[in-house]
Formats: C-alpha cells, structure tokens, sequence
C-alpha cells in the first residue's frame, strides 16, 4: 500500500520544516510547493490526499511591513490557493491560521472558537479575514476544511520572543518583569505537528471549521524564566522595577529599537489562555505527547546547544 502524499505549502519556515521532517518520518509522503515557483497551479494538482497551507506572513516586529503585504500574503494567496484545491480530486484542506486572527493580547478566560474575534495587529485582522472567506465557502460533500488558530509554536530551530528571553537569562542578565505575574497558552513545535497527524488520520471525526491546538497546560513567563535558569545554571535575580517604569520603557522602544516595546511586552506578561477541547474531543485524544513544561525544556535545551 503506498503511503498517503501530503502537499505542504510554506515548507521554508521553522514550522514547514519541522513538519515536513516530522511528516516524512510517519507514514507520510511529502511533497512541498513554493508559490515563488512560476505557474505554482500547473504543480498543483497531484495524487496528493491533503494540503496543509502554511503560507502567510507572520509578525513584523519592525512594523516595516504595510496592510497590502500582509493581506495578499494571508488571504488573497489563501483565497487562491483554496479555489485551486477545490477544483482538484484531493479532500483536506488544513489552513493554518492563528490566535492572532481571535485575540492577540489578553483574556480574561479561556477562550474557544465560539469567542468574537478581536484581532489588533494588521497581521491578526488580516488572519481573521482569511478565516471569514474560508469559513464563507461552499464546501463540497467529499472535501472538508480545517482552520487551525495556533498560539505561539515554539521549538528547536524557532528563536523569537523565547530566543530573547533565553538571552538574557543565559547571559546573567537580571529580568526586569518580576513584578507582573501572568499565564499563557503555547505549543510545542512536536505537538503541533502531533494534531496535523491526527487531523489527516482522523478526518472523518471532525467537521469543517475553526479548532484552536494548544499545549494542555498554560505557563506563566516566571515558569518559563525558571526552566532556563535550570537548563543554564544561571541563578538569575528578578527585579521587581515598578509597572510604570517597564511601561515607560516599552514606549520608547516603540520608538528606538531597544530589545523591549510595548506589543512584546504585552505578550510577554498579560494573560492568554485557549481551550484545546474542542479538538481533543473530536479526535478522541487524552493527552498529548508533551507537557507545556517538557516541550520548553526541549527548546531552551536546543538554544543552549546552538
């Protein structure tokens, strides 16, 4: 029996890689596609049974890019993309989205698909408009839609806001944010690509729609501080420095580019918790293949070896 051929889209980024990795190690083929590629439709169609589109344009936490990149990069390129599938013999279409595209900041509870969606960023209004026209389409009897809203997916190979906390830790850098205590959903590049498996064996469980994946356990940023000063033996202080004197500084990276502004701040102490259980429910999963914690300890482990 040959092995079922999943098209990638988006395979150069740390998540299409680790996917496509993770993929070709399961009882998967992979092919990948770049829409760089001149005529990208005349490659599209293939034997392929799913597609999991990874295309978009993430974070710029320059804010260099304009509203114009950001849309045609995650809705007209999606719009394109999902029209070409439809015309096609293969059945999954899984369309990773982002938290982004519901919430970017704070909530007070644990948030589910069925929230209002309150994007801020031209990146989450962006996401959510892509999620809007997919979820607007007639979808045919024998295809199904799956939306995935991620919150930030961390992992060997992935930097970002982890990648600078880790810096300043690992360099005896005291932490200047003590005095604000937070909690926030986040996921393991290796559960991530953990739900995409279960979707594509799975997929007749599940309904076209909107699931959020997330680890099952939310972690504060003072958790995340003691993970690394653990893995680098680095007895760190925390500073308590007043709120309004963080705040204060926050803005002027807004302005001069210091390692601290105010989106990263927000993301770094507020709260942002999402329910995983819609899509544990469907899929009829217990627990997942790591805990918050060991998927932290794996990536901070991978930032010391670097």
């Amino acid at each position: 029996m040959s092995k079922p051929l999943i098209k990638v889209l988006g395979s150069s980024g740390f998540i299409g890689k680790s996917l496509t990795d993770f993929l070709n190690k399961k009882s998967f083929q992979v092919e990948v596609l770049s829409l760089r590629t001149v005529n990208w439709r005349n490659y599209f169609e293939t034997d392929a049974h799913t597609v999991v589109n990874l295309i978009g344009k993430a974070h710029d936490h320059r804010g260099v890019a304009t509203e114009q990149e950001y849309y045609y990069s995650n809705f007209e390129i999606v719009k394109d993309v999902f029209e070409k599938f439809t015309s096609t013999k293969m059945n999954l279409f899984i369309h990773i989205s982002s938290l982004a595209a519901l919430e970017e900041f704070e909530s007070g509870k644990p948030l589910t698909e069925v929230d209002l969606c309150n994007p801020q960023s031209l990146y989450g209004k962006s996401k959510c408009v892509a999620e809007e026209w997919l979820m607007s389409q007639e979808i045919p009897t024998n295809k199904k839609l799956i939306i995935l809203r991620p919150p930030m997916v961390h992992g060997p190979g992935d930097r970002g806001n982890l990648g600078l906390l880790y810096k300043l830790i690992s360099k005896g850098i005291p932490y200047p944010l003590a005095s604000f205590e937070n909690s926030r959903s986040f996921i393991s590049i290796d559960n991530f690509c953990f739900f995409i498996e279960q979707i594509i064996k799975n997929q007749d469980k599940m309904e076209s729609g909107i699931y959020h994946i997330a680890d099952d356990e939310p972690v504060s940023t003072s958790e995340i501080i003691q993970i690394i000063q653990n893995i680098t033996g680095r007895n760190t202080l925390n500073l308590s420095l007043p709120k309004f004197i963080v705040k204060a500084i926050a803005k002027v990276g807004d302005v001069i580019p210091i390692p601290l502004n105010s989106k990263r701040l927000k993301k770094m102490t507020s709260n942002l918790i999402v329910s995983n259980t819609k899509i544990k429910e469907a899929l009829g999963i217990e627990k997942l293949p790591l805990s918050a914690r060991e998927g932290l300890e794996k990536t901070i482990r991978s930032f010391r070896d670097l």
